[in-house]
């Protein structure tokens, strides 16, 4: 098969990675990749929103299947035109990447399909906002309505800190259009999840679970970010627990976007929130994480791309996804100044050495290559991932790993898995 993947972070790095051990593969193509992607697959020099384009290339290129990385090009439409060009894409339609594209509207579809999560309101109007949180109190979570690459998220310890979010979305702009209206939800307690389905429309499989770091300095202290690190399977929601929560946030949802005419099909990921009065949805996004998939890719024993075809023609019943039982770490490497204004144009070295380390594996995301150098270019520039048979083991290799790399801005976690290996403990 002829695949084109969309993307150039950690996460398209895994796929491409993945992709690349199916039997089933004849050639791929990345748009527009990174240096990672150039050593498996053909980069192509096309923006990820440059939807005609990509469009144009699939035909070219008699191209079989498309596999998008981000949300952006879905919920702008690019499996839709894909459709229309008889091109299969294994990701939702436009109307279905609401379900990330529109926290308002995830949020409508958990009402209809009784499907539990945090009490919420939607302002679009500063002072309506601001009351509701003097009403309220602390601690609230305000979060952008659309897509703000993962950082339109505040969780207020404080009423100063609510109040501060609200006039930085709704009256300075913070986020632009993804901003304009927000919603302000009660703060759930508890331990964070990530859940990932398989979807083609009707029925679903499970591929796994992650537990993202999303704050920028150890002890989950700073503010958040795209995701500093991810475990793969996190402590206390095993496999049985995974497979519940399918029946609980993943059946019920495709069940209701079908009612609407709005059938999804792709990667469903569903952000869960391990309460005292059981899991919770904290909100709906519609591919795969970025780190999460870098940490949940290695564990698969299985072929990705018959899975995703399988998706796209509807036969996942079928279909079998198999998961190893090991534990993955994974710790993003950032630029220094990360999530904010960061240097680009260093040297990164020490690759060779870290990819002799047995079970690690390094997935680019902001580098791009000069010469025979690689430099960094981005916020989150490398991902370092290990597998091992407990998570002791797995956090040992992947910081060898991350000590192996010699780049002067590198800025990174020391603490991911490691609340978790207490909690094991």
């Amino acid at each position: 098969m002829r695949v084109l993947l969309v993307g150039s972070g950690g996460r398209e790095h895994a796929l491409a990675w993945a992709l690349s051990n199916s039997p089933l593969l004849t050639k791929l193509f990345v748009a527009p990749g990174n240096p990672g992607t150039a050593t498996i697959a053909e980069n192509v020099p096309i923006g990820a929103l440059d939807i005609g384009a990509l469009v144009a290339f699939a035909r070219e290129q008699a191209i079989d299947l498309v596999v998008p990385g981000p949300e952006a090009p879905l919920v702008a439409g690019l499996a839709d035109a894909l459709e229309a060009a008889g091109i299969r894409c294994c990701g939702p339609t436009a109307s279905a990447a609401r379900l990330e594209g529109s926290k308002s509207f995830a949020k409508d579809v958990c009402e209809a399909a009784g499907i539990p999560t945090a009490r919420w309101e939607r302002f679009d109007d500063p002072q309506a906002a601001l009351d509701f949180v003097s009403r309220r109190g602390a601690p609230i979570v305000v979060k952008a309505d659309g897509l703000a690459a993962g950082k339109g998220v505040v969780v207020a310890g404080t009423e100063a800190e609510a109040e501060a979010a609200v006039r930085s979305m709704l009256e300075q702009g913070a986020f632009g259009a993804a901003g304009a209206s927000i919603l302000i939800e009660e703060c759930l307690l508890g331990e964070e999840v990530s859940l990932f389905a398989l979807c083609d429309g009707t029925d679903a499989v499970l591929l796994g679970a992650a537990q993202d770091h999303k704050r920028v300095g150890d002890g989950d202290t700073g503010p958040n970010t795209g995701g500093m690190g991810a475990i793969s399977p996190p402590p206390g929601f095993g496999l049985e627990a995974q497979r519940a929560a399918l029946d609980v946030f993943i059946r019920p949802a495709l069940a209701e976007m079908a009612r609407r005419g709005t059938n999804f099909t792709g990667v469903l990921f569903a952000g869960l929130m391990l309460t005292e009065d059981g899991p919770k949805l904290i909100e709906y996004n519609v591919r795969l994480g970025d780190p999460e998939a870098q940490a949940l890719l290695p564990r698969l024993s299985s072929d990705l791309l018959s899975a995703l075809v399988a998706a796209c023609d509807g036969t996942l019943a079928a279909c079998s996804v198999e998961v190893t039982d090991v534990v993955s770490v994974a710790v993003v490497i950032a630029a220094s100044g990360y999530p904010g204004a960061v240097t680009s144009g260093t040297v990164i070295r020490g690759f060779a050495e870290v990819a002799a380390i047995p079970h690690v594996a390094i997935f680019h995301a902001g580098t791009d290559r000069h010469g025979d150098d690689i430099i960094a270019v981005g916020g989150r520039v490398l991902t370092v991932c290990a597998t091992g048979p407990d998570l002791a083991a797995a956090r040992d290799s992947v910081y060898a790993g991350v000590r192996g790399i010699v780049w002067e801005d590198a800025v990174y976690r020391t603490d991911i898995g490691l609340r978790a290996a207490a909690q094991i403990a």
